[in-house]
């Protein structure tokens, strides 16, 4: 019997341009050919080597022999009555996960929401992926792969003015400050222009607060930055976000003013905070949320708590999240409030699972939880 001894093919989807660069030239080829290949992958969507016609027949030969540009499979396209687009993707291994497309301002903008990890390493009382439990991070394919995959799906040639998606928010599956190694190569892919050639006020990562990785992301990127709070006090962010056990509210919050004044322009800090009912949405707690944030340069993003089987949890009703709103702006600070977009679909914040193969038992204990609470 014969050994099958091949190397397996590098796939160039995830790849930056440095580590692009330093592929050719392991080829005995010259850097500009990374510069080539990153736009026929990124600009055009392609992945086939040999419809790449300025390069030689020589290296679209070599390069299908030691290459590949392979990307999620694509298992659900759904679309939203808002317009709103949901994929679900089966990476390596069968695991699935998903990415959404939402339109705002008649279409010109399209907010691409990411998945870093499969399931979520986190437990946020509130979120349902959470309660799928936490399988694996994704790889930097995987995540500008979803990138690649809802681009794609447009058909059209990409360029400046037709940009099927204009800004990313790192907010889907998963904390991804806990992949920060995928997710910042990744990143940079977005922000390249021989890839998606994004503004870095358009690139915004959404964490839980892991503190020591927003320092280390501050000396690589300044991409915009999100920060799920939900509460003021530690006593109840420590209930809905049980990181803040590690790290409390206040080494966050000097952590967030570490990562602003790297910012080589002036940025502004996203507060996310999900309403929910009689748990952080009266008045008491807008007061709390304005003092806390001081004269910090932010915007508070407000969610609506979307509802999801044995939670716990409800929704507030459209008149207490406008009140909630009215008392923040009284008190100096800007609260917009998040439409709800994609429900419909299972899509909207807080509702991806997409397919997770446990290894936390998260899910499992989860599941054994409402059965006992049903006897």
């Amino acid at each position: 019997m014969t050994l099958d001894t091949a190397m397996p093919r590098t796939n160039l989807l995830g790849l930056t341009r440095e580590e692009m660069e330093a592929f050719f030239v392991s080829l005995g080829e010259k850097k500009f050919r990374a510069a080539q290949v990153m736009k026929w992958i990124h600009h055009e969507g392609c992945d086939d080597f040999e419809s790449m016609t300025n390069l030689s027949k020589a290296l679209r030969t070599r390069l299908e022999e030691l290459a590949e540009v392979r990307g999620p499979r694509v298992v659900y396209e759904g679309a939203s009555e808002d317009g709103t687009r949901k994929w679900v993707l089966e990476v390596e291994d069968g695991s699935y996960v998903e990415t959404v497309l939402i339109p705002a301002e008649g279409g010109k903008r399209r907010t691409l929401c990411v998945s870093s990890q499969v399931g979520c390493s986190l437990d946020c009382s509130f979120c349902s992926t959470g309660k799928q439990g936490f399988q694996r991070n994704l790889t930097s394919a995987e995540v500008i792969g979803q990138v690649w995959v809802a681009s794609n799906s447009f058909g059209a040639r990409r360029d400046s003015t037709n940009r099927p998606v204009t800004n990313v928010v790192m907010m889907g599956m998963g904390e991804p400050l806990m992949n920060y190694n995928a997710v910042v190569p990744a990143m940079k892919l977005m922000l390249d222009d021989n890839g998606y050639g994004l503004s870095k006020r358009r690139v915004t990562l959404s964490t839980s607060g892991v503190v020591p990785m927003i320092d280390k992301l501050g000396d690589e990127l300044d991409v915009s930055l999100a920060v799920s709070l939900h509460a003021a006090n530690d006593e109840l962010r420590n209930e809905l976000v049980p990181l803040n056990r590690k790290y409390d509210i206040a080494t966050l919050l000097d952590a967030c003013r570490r990562y602003l004044a790297k910012c080589d322009d002036t940025r502004m800090l996203t507060i996310e905070y999900t309403l929910i009912k009689d748990v952080n949405d009266q008045q008491r707690h807008a007061q709390e949320l304005a003092t806390l944030l001081g004269d910090l340069p932010c915007k508070i993003n407000l969610i609506p708590f979307n509802p999801f089987p044995h939670s716990g949890y409800e929704k507030p009703s459209r008149n207490q999240v406008m009140r909630f709103q009215q008392w923040l702006e009284e008190l100096g600070h800007t609260a917009p409030v998040r439409m709800t977009r994609g429900d419909d679909i299972d899509a909207a914040c807080g509702q991806l699972v997409g397919r997770v193969k446990d290894r936390t038992k998260r899910h499992e204990r989860y599941i054994q939880s409402i059965q006992l609470d049903a006897d």
